[in-house]
């Protein structure tokens, strides 16, 4: 472990640390990797006094958030704890992964092999990796948001004993379902989230079909170069799943267009939001990883759930969508084969992709017995109608995991450690503590 020098923002003393782990845990005398995380501690408190809150964020392919001094949960989490903000491997500064560096490991062939390490198990090994030097051997608190708590539910499984406490929000993976199970329970919400934007924004009906024929005609190419086909714009909808992203999406509809001597066009400024919302050039590992981290069964591959699983609903499809006279669809939480081409930030990784929706011999990750028999206190914020992570799924899971006690609220979308940070994480510290 690498401890870099401290520095200071608004009620915060930050510190920099770097880890070396093997890339496979199975094999520890083997390659290794580099880890980075920011450890966070209130001004004026002495570390050595406080227990320590890992802080894993959601994703896959996202590094923990940047905050700016005491912003949203963590202003809640220095009253009483050390905090470190890990970048899970491949992301952030954990030895990042993208089009850039993948070609360093060879041939696609050999960059899904090493892109099979990163997932929730291998996340888990490198926590567990890194503890001891920081805690001297003391179990920790984790706070697990969205891929983070099913980070934290494979924590729970393999290695509880390093735990003093589990919070996860918006993140009680189902314990048994497929990647096809899970699209089959997601396209019915991401439906439902749909018609709920078009009640609140009925205007929106006419212009989302407007940009989606315009596109059907002319594609547009977005600066940097990606491809904005009407399937393409479909996969806005992955903001009806925050807590303002309906706002954000009516907001966005009603500036599409502009007047030119050719006709009426897609506005640059339009155009460079979209680009904005929908390159995966900053997270990468979530479009190669997303169906791999519901994989769990040696024998079965992903084979592009997401994909085969729309199929089966029409309403999703965008030219029937506009033979009609129904409103268009938007996707939601969901990658396709037409990622790794409408976008050049993936573009690069295609063949690498496919190699990993063919993949078989993944692991399950989670150990049901020993959930059963659970003793660490853990407590889960469930919302109430979940865009990203199935609420059924998630209450099966509460239910499988001893002492777990849940919080089911509408209040929040699945963003709510962000938009309602302080209060969220207060209310699960309460319940492990059995204060309510």
């Amino acid at each position: 472990m690498t401890v870099d020098r401290s520095y200071r923002q608004p009620g915060v003393v930050l510190t920099d640390h770097r880890f070396t782990v093997p890339l496979d845990h199975t094999r520890p005398d083997g390659e290794h990797i580099e880890l980075y995380a920011r450890e966070a501690v209130a001004t004026g408190k002495d570390p050595e006094t406080l227990p320590w809150l890992l802080y894993l964020e959601g994703g896959p392919g996202f590094g923990a958030r940047r905050f700016t001094g005491r912003q949203a949960w963590l202003e809640r989490a220095l009253t009483e704890y050390r905090v470190l903000l890990l970048d899970q491997r491949g992301t952030g500064r954990s030895t990042p992964v993208n089009r850039q560096t993948l070609p360093l490991r060879g041939t696609p062939a050999q960059q899904a092999e090493y892109l099979a390490h990163f997932r929730a198990d291998s996340i888990v090994r490198d926590a567990e990796a890194i503890r001891p030097g920081l805690t001297g051997g003391a179990p920790w608190t984790v706070l697990g948001q969205s891929f983070g708590g099913f980070c934290t539910t494979h924590y729970l499984s393999t290695a509880p004993e390093g735990l003093t406490a589990a919070l996860i929000t918006g993140g009680l993976p189902s314990l048994t379902a497929t990647a096809d199970e899970v699209y089959e329970a997601a396209y019915p919400r991401i439906e439902r989230k749909n018609l709920a934007h078009y009640a609140r924004y009925p205007m929106d009906v006419e212009r989302a079909r407007r940009i989606a024929a315009h596109l059907v005609e002319r594609p547009a190419e977005l600066p940097g170069g990606y491809r904005l086909t009407a399937t393409a714009f479909q996969s806005l909808g992955i903001l009806l799943g925050t807590g303002d992203g309906s706002h954000q999406l009516h907001y966005l509809l009603e500036d599409a267009f502009v007047p030119t001597p050719s006709g009426p066009a897609l506005s640059d400024a339009f155009l460079e939001v979209v680009r904005g919302l929908l390159s995966f050039a900053a997270h990468p590992l979530y479009a190669l990883l997303h169906e791999p981290i519901y994989a769990q069964d040696p024998a079965a591959p992903t084979a592009w759930a997401a994909e085969r699983v729309r199929a089966g609903w029409p309403g999703f499809d965008a030219e029937k969508a506009l033979a009609g006279d129904g409103p268009l669809l938007f996707s939601g939480e969901t990658i396709h084969p037409w990622h790794f081409t409408a976008d050049p930030a993936l573009a690069p990784l295609r063949e690498t992709a496919e190699l990993l929706a063919a993949r078989t011999g993944w692991q399950p990750l989670y150990d049901p017995a020993r959930l059963a028999a659970n003793e660490v206190p853990v407590a889960a914020a469930v919302y109430h109608d979940d865009m990203y992570v199935d609420t059924a799924h998630s209450l099966q899971t509460a239910r499988a995991i001893r002492g777990l006690r849940t919080w089911v609220t509408d209040e929040f979308e699945h963003d709510g450690v962000r938009a309602g940070g302080p209060r969220v994480l207060d209310r699960l510290l309460a319940l492990v503590r059995d204060e309510v």
